[in-house]
C-alpha cells in the first residue's frame, strides 16, 4: 500500500493539560480520509502534529516516506498544503491572497511573482469559482468564500497532500456541500490526497474514503465509514443515542439522533 502520510506511536499536547497518545494510521496517496470525534478529542492537536505547529513527545510522522521532523518549514510546505479552520487575512486582495502559495518556491531574494506564479494562482481561482472576485480584498468575503480562497491557495502551493480542519464549520448546507463537493472533485480528477477534520457525521461518511474516530486523545476505530459509524461506536465514543441508516443513493453510513422524548417513548 502506498501511503503518504505515516504516523507511528505519536505522542504530543499541551503543557500536561491535554495529550494524545498511541495514535498510529496511514493515510494512503490519492483517498480522501476524514478525522472525526466528539469536542477535546484531539482532532485539532493531531492537525497541528501533522502539520509541524505542535512539538511532538515521542513517535514519527513521515509524510512522503520522509522524517516530518528533518523537513525545513520550505520543504514541509512544498509536501503539505494546509486549509485552517480560521482564514487570518483582512486587507488583503483575494489575488495576493492566493499568491501567497507560490512562496515556498521563490528563490531567496524574490520579491515579485513570476509570469508562472500568476498562471497557477489563476488557475486554481478559476477552478474554485473566485477569479471574478480577486480583486476584492479578502475581509469583504463570507467565511464560505473565503475558504474557497484559501483552498485555491493551498493549490497553488502544487503539494500532492491537503490538509483541511473543519473547512465547513460555522457555513450553511450550501456552501458545505460546494466545498466538500470541490475537495471530493479534487481528490478523484488530481489524485490528491486529502487529510480532513470534522464535526459533521454525516458529511465525513459521505465524502470520505476511510475515517478515524478519536476518544479522548486515543484512536477509538479506524476503517471505510460502513466499518466506522456503527450504533455502537458512536454510542460509545459520543455517548448519544442514535439510530444509523443507509443513504438510498450512496449506500453510506447516515446518522440520526434520536431525542430523550422519543427515547422514552421508544423504551417505555
Amino acid at each position: 500500500m502506498d501511503n503518504a502520510i505515516e504516523i507511528e506511536n505519536l505522542q504530543c499536547g499541551y503543557n500536561h493539560k491535554f495529550t494524545i497518545r498511541d495514535i498510529s494510521f496511514n493515510v494512503e496517496r490519492g483517498k480522501l480520509t476524514s478525522i472525526i470525534g466528539p469536542n477535546g478529542a484531539g482532532k485539532t492537536t493531531l492537525f497541528r502534529a501533522i502539520t509541524g505547529m505542535l512539538p511532538v513527545q515521542q513517535g514519527t510522522i513521515r509524510i512522503n516516506g520522509t522524517d516530518a521532523f528533518r523537513m525545513t518549514h520550505k520543504a514541509r510546505a512544498k509536501q503539505l498544503a494546509i486549509v485552517n479552520q480560521t482564514v487570518e487575512a483582512d486587507f488583503i486582495s483575494i489575488e495576493d491572497y492566493v499568491l501567497m502559495g507560490r512562496l515556498p518556491y521563490h528563490a531567496p531574494l524574490q520579491l515579485f511573482e513570476s509570469k508562472e506564479d500568476y498562471a497557477i494562482a489563476e488557475k486554481n481561482m478559476r477552478l474554485t469559482g473566485i477569479w471574478e472576485k480577486r480583486a476584492k480584498l479578502m475581509n469583504q468575503l463570507s467565511g464560505g468564500e473565503q475558504q474557497l480562497a484559501a483552498i485555491a491557495r493551498a493549490l497553488t502551493q502544487q503539494t500532492e497532500i491537503l490538509l483541511l480542519d473543519e473547512p465547513t464549520s460555522h457555513l450553511d448546507i450550501s456552501h458545505q456541500m460546494r466545498i466538500l463537493n470541490l475537495v471530493q472533485r479534487l481528490n478523484q480528477e488530481q489524485n490528491l490526497t486529502v487529510l480532513l477534520i470534522i464535526h459533521d457525521l454525516n458529511l465525513a461518511s459521505e465524502f470520505s474514503d476511510r475515517l478515524i474516530m478519536l476518544k479522548e486523545g486515543s484512536i477509538h476505530s479506524s476503517g471505510t465509514p460502513e466499518e466506522v459509524l456503527t450504533y455502537d461506536n458512536i454510542e460509545s465514543v459520543y455517548d448519544t443515542l442514535v439510530i444509523t441508516q443507509s443513504n438510498p443513493l450512496s449506500g453510506k453510513p447516515c446518522v440520526f439522533p434520536v431525542s430523550d422524548k422519543h427515547h422514552f417513548i421508544n423504551t417505555k
